[in-house]
């Protein structure tokens, strides 16, 4: 049985995915687990779900990411913060067996012994895809005095927020970029569908960025990308065409005709090229596969909005401009790609929301925070 009362002091909820564990918790602001790092405030509200008022919430919303190679840090944090086993009042609990904690994605089946062993823990399994869109309608639905800026479009450098109306959101593509591509039609809540995918994500870009220039992790390859100029690895409408490009069809002569396509034609080896422009013109063949597909199957379902979420765009300007570029490109203007701020913690909020079906949804309203990681090694 779920001792409920230990949650209401701490909540704690772990996705594994991938090389990530992404961990999300809430703690009150007079409990002794105050953080004394970058922790986040969270605004003092009332909470309305419905026609349900539920009590103001004093206290943080913490989000933070390790390595799953640095496991033990992951645990180090978990025990220094007591979220292993705090509960309300500062009572203890008789019988930590009885402790669940929610958990999403394949870390959540991999690391069950390790937890159960360490912490005399559960791990609560909640469905992976159930989880990311709980998670994406969470955000989206957050009310305007509690995070003005959750949504945003990025268009030739410039960040726009963007205000949604709740009764307006269904339904929308979200669009989940991890090591693949998963690509769900959203009709309510609980109420989606996987429509299409990719297996060309986040793991062929890191995978081949490694071959290609030595990166040792997403972030090395990230910056190597912001240095490069795609151009001297890409062929343009305007290597085909001329300076004019190809206006009957709309090409204009800076359009990618192919990507690595002067490669094909140049007499040279691997290392003749720059790394940071192989980085970028890999960053862009995938970011734009990426935008073509979300379009394609957005339109299908006569969709206007596409949000985009998962670790793959990490705030990224350049990938955020060419998935943009890409699907006003498609769309002829009629659709914008969307981000959110909170990107990668989709699965880790959706298990978090989900102890609201165990009662605790006084935690769960749709007011809550802003974002900054705490202890996030890399």
């Amino acid at each position: 049985m779920i001792q409920a009362a230990a949650f209401h002091f701490v909540l704690l909820t772990s996705e594994g995915k991938g090389t990530l564990i992404k961990l999300v918790y809430f703690s009150r602001k007079d409990s002794s687990l105050e953080s004394v790092g970058n922790g986040v405030q969270v605004e003092e509200v009332g909470l309305v779900t419905s026609s349900k008022k539920y009590p103001i919430l004093d206290g943080k919303l913490h989000f933070a990411k390790f390595q799953t190679s640095k496991i033990n840090e992951c645990l180090d944090f978990i025990e220094s913060k007591l979220l292993h086993g705090s509960c309300c009042s500062h009572q203890e609990i008789s019988d930590k067996k009885q402790l669940l904690i929610k958990a999403t994605g394949g870390g959540a089946y991999k690391y069950a012994d390790l937890f159960r062993e360490k912490f005399g823990i559960r791990l609560d399994k909640e469905d992976e895809m159930d989880s990311l869109v709980a998670g994406a309608n969470f955000l989206l639905k957050l009310r305007i005095c509690a995070v003005p800026r959750e949504a945003f479009t990025y268009m030739e450098g410039q960040k726009d927020f963007v205000q949604i109306d709740a009764s307006d959101l269904f339904p929308y593509l979200l669009v989940s970029i991890g090591s693949g591509v998963s690509m769900i039609k959203v009709d309510g809540d609980g109420k989606f569908e996987l429509v299409s995918g990719t297996s060309l994500g986040g793991g062929t870009l890191l995978g081949m960025g490694m071959l290609l220039t030595n990166c040792q992790s997403f972030d090395e390859f990230l910056e190597l990308s912001h240095k490069g100029d795609n151009r001297n690895i890409d062929m343009l409408v305007r290597d085909i065409y001329g300076v004019t490009g190809y206006s009957k069809l709309g090409l204009s002569a800076t359009t990618i005709a192919s990507s690595f396509g002067k490669v094909s034609f140049d007499n040279k080896e691997l290392k003749d090229y720059k790394k940071e422009d192989l980085a970028r013109s890999l960053l862009r063949m995938i970011s734009n596969n990426v935008a073509q597909i979300a379009y394609m199957n957005a339109g299908h379902g006569q969709l206007k909005r596409i949000i985009f979420g998962g670790f793959f765009t990490r705030g990224h300007e350049y990938i955020m401009e060419t998935i943009s570029d890409g699907v006003q490109y498609w769309s002829k203007g009629k659709a914008k790609a969307m981000f959110l701020r909170h990107e990668g913690f989709l699965g880790a909020l959706g298990a978090f929301k989900s102890y609201e079906k165990h009662g605790l949804g006084s935690l769960m309203g749709h007011h809550l925070t802003e974002q900054s990681p705490v202890a996030s090694p890399r």
